[in-house]
């Protein structure tokens, strides 16, 4: 086992159009263009202070989200004592932690609990994926077509721009059942998720940061000097404030595709292979990767969407392979934000959106539980090496300490020194609290 000890357009460029020039900024059916989701800064400078003037515990989230709903019973809320087709395949292994003990396909885990505080008391009443997905990642139940803005899309409208890098990145897109989960709802698309695309791809490159072929940053240059005498001649057009902001929003995108820190930032490429041979060569361990980048590079919110745990007939075949790629690179995740320095700085946060049935079925598999599930959390002040909450001996009912998805949200934004109960503004003029129920876990900081 490996441990981490890290230290043109097609013609000429005169031809191009305008248009040609910002088109530079699209992202295509995973994402929307640069030029739209920068111009979340125009909106906030900054962040809200924190409830009763806290300062923030936290510079960044980043969310690994096991979309389908890992089953807690063989992995970190395991039943030794509980009848077969309760308990499952698995045995049990001790952890750094005294007393505790996980699931025996989690052994680099084990060794790392330390750093870790175990919710295993995750609980709400809905088993459907795209309801309860969309109640977990916004913190407020709605319907299955997503009615709230998920807490990335929040945390980039509340905290803007702090550099040249865009505030909420999804690696390698928004989780996604029949449709994309985890979306800005009624903020609208400034507050999109930037997704980056697959970084374990053999051909991975991300589309806005890669200039078309004979492209040179001279050339970009001159193009952007281009844009700004067209925008000194638009400017003189009156009263056209939606032409004014769409110049400024494009000229902003041009600077993130000459930025050589965004650039810099999503080339995984660029790590020693030791590196990304610890984290693991899948698309789970190399998503990590990035997400490590991208933390450090000054994201504010990543996702790292980690799908396919919903495993209705023979889980174990499944989880024989997906486990041992959770354990792999979630544990050179948070080995390698420590020895940076980083997880102090950093809300590292894992969940899906529910756990499984306490029996295995009649096709060897465990179907959808929003009862109980299992949580960690890590960094940011937070408590490592302790258990937070209890389920019944079958795994099937939270007997100790509920942990709803409100409070895993407010948990969150306090985290970041955003106010969960702040009034926003709907384009209807509704108001609308960002939370309107729950309470941080304060636990974790015990």
């Amino acid at each position: 086992m490996i441990d981490i000890t890290f230290g043109a357009p097609r013609g000429r460029c005169d031809g191009l159009r305008r248009r040609d020039f910002l088109r530079l900024g699209c992202v295509g059916p995973l994402g929307l263009s640069l030029a739209s989701l920068l111009s979340a800064q125009r909106a906030v400078a900054g962040a809200t202070p924190s409830p009763g003037g806290r300062r923030p515990r936290a510079r960044s989230v980043l969310m690994v989200f096991l979309g389908g709903g890992l089953s807690h019973h063989d992995s970190f809320d395991p039943k030794p004592d509980a009848l077969q087709e309760v308990r499952g395949k698995y045995g049990t292994i001790p952890t750094d932690v005294a007393g505790l003990r996980i699931g025996e396909l989690l052994p680099r885990l084990a060794h790392r609990m330390g750093h870790f505080a175990l919710v295993r008391s995750g609980t709400h009443e809905n088993d459907h994926h795209e309801t309860a997905s969309n109640w977990v990642l916004s913190g407020r139940l709605g319907s299955p077509f997503g009615d709230h803005p998920s807490m990335g899309s929040v945390v980039a409208h509340e905290t803007g721009f702090g550099g040249r890098m865009p505030p909420y990145v999804a690696v390698p897109r928004n989780p996604s059942f029949t449709w994309e989960l985890g979306k800005s709802a009624w903020l609208g698309g400034r507050f999109e998720s930037f997704a980056s695309g697959n970084p374990n791809d053999k051909e991975w490159r991300v589309r806005d940061l890669n200039r078309p072929p004979g492209v040179t940053d001279d050339m970009l240059a001159r193009r952007k000097a281009l844009l700004a005498a067209v925008d000194r001649l638009g400017g003189r057009v009156r009263g056209n404030d939606q032409l004014d902001t769409h110049d400024e929003f494009g000229r902003k995108a041009a600077e993130l595709v000459l930025s050589p820190n965004a650039r810099d930032a999503f080339s995984v490429d660029r790590e020693p292979a030791v590196v990304r041979d610890a984290y693991g060569r899948t698309d789970f361990g190399q998503s990590c990767l990035l997400a490590r980048r991208l933390v450090e590079a000054g994201v504010r919110f990543v996702t790292v969407n980690y799908g396919g745990w919903d495993h209705h007939a023979k889980i174990f075949d499944a989880l024989d392979k997906k486990l041992p790629e959770l354990d792999m690179g979630l544990a050179a995740l948070v080995t390698d934000l420590s020895n940076r320095g980083l997880l102090d700085e950093t809300l590292l946060l894992v969940m899906g959106e529910f756990g499984r049935t306490p029996r295995i079925n009649k096709d060897a598999g465990r179907d959808h539980w929003g009862r109980a599930g299992s949580m960690l959390f890590a960094g940011a002040g937070i408590r490592g090496g302790q258990v937070i909450g209890a389920t019944d001996k079958e795994g099937a009912f939270v007997t100790d300490r509920p942990v709803r998805p409100a409070d895993v949200a407010w948990t969150v934004y306090e985290a970041l020194g955003i106010d969960p109960g702040k009034i926003l503004t709907t384009p209807e003029g509704r108001p609308v609290e960002i939370l309107d129920q729950g309470a941080a876990v304060h636990e974790l900081y015990g």
